[in-house]
């Protein structure tokens, strides 16, 4: 049975760190693209990071660049987001998603083309 399942969230001060991980099992990570997205109360989900099967290329949406790191570790079937400098706004359930793609540099960027879903994290930036 393919599962993605992410690590726990968690409490963070402003300016804090947090590492997600999103561990899969059922598949191998090799043959897929990964993406963390998230979604705060009584706003649309929104995509995050991604990282391509290749491992090769990673992109960021604008509001985490040089904050967020996406990596990945196959070896582990596991997928990291590094998040520092956390703010306030980045309060949000963070979702893994994966979607099948054979040794690519492709980064998918929208939801609906990932075949894979976890289920969720909260991860809450408060003082």
């Amino acid at each position: 049975q393919l599962q993605l399942v992410e690590s726990e969230g968690g409490l963070v001060q402003p300016g804090g760190s947090l590492r997600l991980s999103c561990t899969c099992s059922g598949f191998t990570l090799d043959y897929y693209a990964i993406g963390w997205f998230r979604q705060a109360p009584g706003k649309e989900r929104e995509g995050v990071s991604y990282i391509s099967s290749s491992g090769g290329s990673t992109d960021y949406a604008d509001s985490v660049k040089g904050r967020f790191t996406i990596s990945r570790d196959n070896d582990k079937n596991t997928v990291y987001l590094q998040m520092n400098s956390l703010k306030p706004e980045d309060t949000a359930v963070y979702y893994c998603a994966a979607k099948v793609s054979f040794y690519s540099d492709y980064v998918p960027h929208h939801g609906g083309e990932y075949d894979y879903w976890g289920q969720g994290t909260q991860v809450t930036v408060s003082s």
